[in-house]
């Protein structure tokens, strides 16, 4: 079940935006500014995505592993819509100049889907018994980042570019999926720009964005995994919650 949380954290933790340059994950002792400025960032950073409805986005990931300093690399494409609907696919290797879909993260709201195409297997889980609402409900102009995380600026430069506002939340309650989440905003729209999730291993979940379009439509079949469809009896359905839940 960890492989499961830690897709299901990195589906649930992540910013919009274009890319910066990339550049290797590496932790050091962030250097803040005041709090006041940082709970300012917070709410502009809110109040830009209360005004979006919708949108799509190609992204990048790297998983750096802290015990091996090892980091996995990922792409793929990304669809977000109100409320709380989401859909992630994976590329996978290109064959005959066609890259298949290796990997879909399916949310609509109420159940969230971890499709891997390649070995057909799916596992479900009841979003409502996440740990992380409130990292994913200011996506959809809900929640408040304020309420669940201590806010401050992040002025060490592991992350983003010299331009950038980058924000080191630490999450009031511990949490087992992460110890901090990095947002980098754009400081002209307060758009979020990369995402970084730490966890209490110190492995760094690093999302880059490219070309986000909140203008084109988004269909809503999107973001449904009809378990009950032709497709679906070729895939075996794990229920992750009642998995998770005989295991403890």
């Amino acid at each position: 079940m960890t492989r499961v949380r830690g897709i299901v954290a990195a589906a649930l933790v992540v910013g919009l935006g274009a890319p910066a340059s990339a550049r290797p994950a590496r932790q050091v002792a962030p250097v803040v500014a005041t709090a006041p400025e940082a709970a300012v960032a917070v709410d502009k950073v809110q109040a830009f995505y209360a005004k979006v409805t919708h949108l799509t986005a190609a992204f990048q990931q790297a998983v750096t592993t802290a015990t091996f300093a090892d980091t996995r690399r990922s792409a793929g494409h990304v669809w977000i819509a109100r409320p709380g609907k989401m859909r992630w696919d994976y590329d996978g290797k290109p064959r005959r100049g066609h890259v298949a879909v290796k990997r879909s993260v399916i949310s609509n709201g109420t159940y969230l889907y971890v499709v891997e195409h390649d070995n057909k297997q799916v596992f479900k889980k009841d979003v409502k018994r996440d740990l992380m609402p409130a990292a994913i409900s200011f996506l959809y102009g809900k929640g408040d980042l304020k309420t669940a995380f201590t806010p401050a600026i992040d002025t060490s430069g592991t992350y983003g570019t010299r331009t950038d506002v980058v924000l080191a939340l630490t999450p009031k309650q511990p949490s087992a999926q992460f110890t901090a989440l990095y947002l980098v905003v754009d400081p002209a729209t307060y758009r979020v720009k990369e995402s970084i999730v730490v966890d209490s291993s110190a492995n760094v979940n690093h999302f880059t964005f490219d070309a986000p379009d909140t203008a084109a439509a988004v269909p809503d079949s999107l973001f449904e995994f009809d378990e009950r469809g032709a497709a679906a009896r070729y895939y075996k359905i794990h229920d992750a919650d009642a998995e998770q839940a005989k295991a403890e």
